[in-house]
């Protein structure tokens, strides 16, 4: 029986991840025909290239991409987290207001109560950040 290669598991997984959560947000803005606010626009700029980055670092078996792949999603997770506080918490909004365009307060979906664009954006990156901490460094034994 062959072992699993958590590392390469994880990085298959990781970029799953990024490439649903980037097809989700252009069927979104695409299909359903919802406006993405400022802040969509700074997730979609952090989560689009982890998608092509991802695919490249899986192909290749590039367990060293974690060291980019990172602070990239942590962008996007910080953004995504600071996006679904101002459309949950009371107030929080008024902090920055948005200029023109969509509020980023605004809810376009809001399954269960709780899940909105920034919600399922938060949890990719989230998904995407525990799959590089799962990458061991490799062998150099190979």
């Amino acid at each position: 029986m062959k072992k699993v290669d958590i590392g390469q598991l994880s990085l298959y997984m990781a970029w799953v991840v990024s490439i649903v959560a980037t097809l989700g947000s252009l069927y979104f803005s695409e299909i359903r025909g919802f406006i993405p606010c400022e802040l969509c626009w700074y997730q979609r700029i952090t989560m689009y290239p982890l998608s092509l980055i991802l695919g490249i670092a899986t192909f290749q078996n590039d367990r060293t991409v974690k060291k980019y792949v990172l602070p990239i999603a942590l962008i996007g997770w910080f953004t995504s987290l600071f996006h679904y506080l101002e459309q949950k918490v009371p107030g929080f909004a008024q902090i920055k207001p948005c200029v023109n365009g969509v509020p980023c307060s605004a809810e376009y979906i809001n399954w269960l109560g709780f899940i909105t664009i920034p919600f399922l954006a938060f949890l990719a990156f989230t998904l995407i950040i525990v799959f590089m901490l799962l990458i061991k460094k490799p062998n150099n034994n190979n």
